[in-house]
């Protein structure tokens, strides 16, 4: 049996994640900060929990210290806040947005790199929104570009383990996160659909896992033309 240790596995996608792989006989990990909710999932059939912020270094160390050998780790777990005014930029909203989306993956990686087996995978959490910039995702947008160059630079360096590493760029997910937004989020999807995308992703091995298609494949295109002509859409879509 295969064992995946997931983060942000209490509600969205990685709570999908972690249902999706218990349900293909793999033996579960989950972390997360809600108590209830990792409760609720520890009552399925090989699935252990955990309960740290990862956020907190001491919280990461203490409930990581003892993980057995692992043979993917997928590290969910993220935040999201948008910068309402930059005139007057909010530096302690844009350190929590880092701190969650980027630092804390240092902490989680310390801890289970060491325990990832020889063909293992590891996959981060990053989001399309990497692909371009938009307007009031000045924080949640750095942080993101910040895992996508974290993943290359670690597909690269763990070759010699032979760890694969992935990096997953979600368009818009329906999940409490994105509950929050008070935007249009063109082709939204589910958890669970999300989940599959992912499930299927890592199991061909994928460097990149992006979807849906039809919306992730139009952000690269225009990331490929100069940037005027971006700024020149974006605009006029905020000024509908």
């Amino acid at each position: 049996m295969k064992r995946i240790l997931i983060t942000g596995a209490t509600s969205g996608i990685g709570k999908a994640l972690c249902e999706l792989y218990q349900s293909r006989g793999y033996e579960v990990i989950a972390c997360g900060r809600n108590q209830q909710v990792l409760d609720e999932i520890a009552r399925l059939e090989n699935i252990s929990t955990l309960s740290f912020d990862i956020s907190d270094k001491q919280q990461v160390k203490q409930a990581l210290a003892a993980l057995p050998d692992l043979d993917m780790v997928i590290l969910n777990a993220g935040s999201c806040e948008y910068i309402d005014d930059p005139k007057n930029f909010d530096g302690d909203l844009f350190a929590r947005v880092i701190t969650t989306n980027l630092i804390a993956l240092g902490y989680c990686l310390q801890s289970v790199l060491p325990n990832i087996k020889r063909g293992g995978q590891l996959a981060l959490m990053g989001s399309s929104a990497s692909y371009l910039p938009f307007a009031r995702a000045e924080a949640y947008g750095a942080s993101k570009a910040g895992v996508a160059y974290l993943a290359k630079t670690l597909a690269l360096d763990l070759i010699k383990d032979e760890i694969d590493v992935s990096l997953i760029n979600p368009g818009f997910v329906k999940t409490p996160l994105t509950d929050k937004n008070d935007f249009a989020m063109p082709m939204l999807i589910g958890a669970d659909q999300a989940a599959q995308y992912i499930f299927k992703g890592l199991k061909k091995g994928k460097k990149e896992i992006h979807f849906p298609a039809a919306f992730t494949l139009t952000l690269k295109f225009f990331a490929l033309l100069p940037q005027s002509v971006w700024t020149f859409v974006s605009t006029r879509m905020i000024n509908k």
